[in-house]
């Protein structure tokens, strides 16, 4: 066995505020002073560098002194304090109409995921893998966030299968609070969501008889597409920088949580948290 050291490139302000969050549920949870394989410290240096560079848990955990049992409990503490400390979706509308911001950006991710054997119906009546995503061809979960105009995410959602369509998981956890807000803070979105309703700007789609969209419509489309396409750049503040988005491998069921967190992180690095 050959150790090395290794540099993990994030403020160290970071992670005082994880340690904080950790030594604060430990408080919660009644845990006696050192009776903990790692100390709140070096939990959050392990948590952090799990998110940044994704490394095989086990292999992680060995590196930290624990096992890995140990290893992936520590991680879920560290998701679950972390995950709680972002704002739920009235609080991130709320914020966003105070800030005067002039409209927002919805749009919806499928992250890769181990493969699940839920089953569901599909719409022509067949039994299908729920999870099974046929926008990316494999397993995944559907995550719906809201940015700003610049593109800058402020809210995610919970999870949902792959196999759910942005429209769908949007209805389940999106439209509900928005539409109030979208009185004043229209929301723009891709085709994916026409029909969304009031206040969810969508683009026309192009007519599938052969004719065009007159030019008034594409005028339309041209100036929507001009808005949403800093928002492209939401999710890739998340997955970017936090690379175990890129592909994780823990329950599908722990996504959103997961996700969560990372808007946590990407929110303090940008000092919208102190």
């Amino acid at each position: 066995m050959i150790a090395y050291p290794a540099m993990l490139d994030v403020p160290v302000q970071l992670i005082r505020y994880v340690t904080g969050l950790l030594r604060t549920e430990r408080t919660a949870r009644g845990t006696r002073k050192g009776s903990r394989a790692l100390t709140c410290w070096r939990h959050a240096v392990f948590a952090i560098a799990w998110f940044r560079d994704h490394p095989e848990i086990a292999r992680h955990g060995h590196a930290f002194g624990i096992s890995q049992a140990t290893a992936y409990r520590y991680l879920h503490e560290a998701i679950d304090v972390l995950a709680g400390q972002a704002p739920d979706l009235h609080q991130a509308l709320r914020r966003a109409a105070e800030d005067g911001i002039s409209h927002l950006i919805l749009d919806g991710k499928v992250f890769d995921t181990d493969r699940c054997r839920t089953k569901t119906i599909s719409v022509q009546g067949e039994q299908i893998d729920a999870w099974y995503a046929g926008k990316t061809h494999d397993f995944g979960g559907n995550i719906q966030a809201l940015f700003e105009p610049d593109g800058f995410p402020i809210w995610t959602s919970d999870v949902e299968p792959g196999g759910v369509v942005d429209i769908q998981a949007a209805r389940q956890h999106v439209f509900g609070a928005v539409y109030p807000a979208a009185r004043t803070m229209p929301v723009l979105a891709d085709p994916g969501y026409q029909g969304a309703g009031h206040g969810v700007y969508t683009p026309f789609k192009q007519p599938a008889d052969g004719n065009v969209l007159c030019v008034d419509n594409r005028a339309y489309n041209a100036l929507l597409r001009a808005l949403r396409c800093l928002g492209e750049r939401g999710f890739s503040l998340l997955t970017q920088r936090w690379k175990t988005l890129q592909q994780t491998t823990l329950s599908p069921s722990r996504l959103g949580d997961i996700v969560r967190a990372a808007l946590v992180l990407v929110h303090f690095e940008h000092r919208r948290i102190t």
